[in-house]
C-alpha cells in the first residue's frame, strides 16, 4: 500500500506528517476548559510537548473555530496528534474532520480510543467533557497515545477514506 510503513509504524502520507514527534495540540470550547487543562498536565507528564491553543477564559466560544485550528496544526505537521474537547465531543470532531488529512473520532471509552488508532489511523481524538469524567478521559487519552496503527487490511480502508476527501 502506498504510504504504509509496515506493521507497528505510523502512516506518512500527504501533507500530514506522522513522524515520531512528541508534540500534541489541545483545544476546546468554553465547556471543556477544565478537562482540557487536566489532560494537558497529564500528557506533559508523559513526556509530550503540549501546544495548548485554548481558550483560557470561560466566555462562550465557538467549537468549530477551535476544532479547525487544532486540526490545521496536525495537518500541517506542526503536531503529531491533536486532542479536542467540547460538551459532547461531537461538534468539535465534525469541525476537525473538515480539514483535509484529519481523521478524528469521538471516544467515550478506552477501547474505542485504541481502535481508532489501530484500525483507522486516527490522528486526532475528541472527548465530550459533559460525557466523561476526568479519570476516564485520562484513560481514553492513554489508550489513544499508546496504540499503533496495525496497517494490513486497515491501510486500504484508510486510503479509501482519504480518497473521499477529493
Amino acid at each position: 500500500m502506498p504510504g504504509w510503513g509496515g506493521a507497528g509504524r505510523l502512516r506518512n502520507t500527504g501533507p500530514v506528517s506522522m513522524t515520531d514527534s512528541r508534540r500534541i495540540v489541545l483545544s476546546s470550547d468554553h465547556a471543556a476548559i477544565g478537562l482540557r487543562q487536566a489532560i494537558a498536565g497529564h500528557v506533559a507528564g508523559l513526556g509530550w510537548e503540549v501546544v495548548d491553543i485554548g481558550p483560557e477564559t470561560p466566555e462562550s466560544t465557538h467549537y468549530p473555530e477551535h476544532g479547525a485550528a487544532a486540526a490545521r496544526r496536525v495537518a500541517s505537521g506542526d503536531c503529531r496528534f491533536g486532542i479536542v474537547l467540547c460538551g459532547t465531543g461531537q461538534g468539535i470532531m465534525m469541525a476537525a474532520n473538515k480539514v483535509k488529512g484529519i481523521r478524528c473520532g469521538v471516544c467515550g471509552d478506552a477501547f474505542s480510543a485504541r481502535m481508532i488508532r489501530q484500525h483507522n489511523d486516527a490522528n486526532m481524538l475528541s472527548i465530550g467533557a459533559r460525557v466523561v469524567g476526568e479519570g476516564l478521559a485520562l484513560d481514553i487519552v492513554d489508550a489513544f497515545l499508546t496504540a499503533r496503527f496495525e496497517g494490513g487490511r486497515h491501510a486500504q480502508r484508510v486510503e479509501m477514506i482519504e480518497a473521499l476527501e477529493g
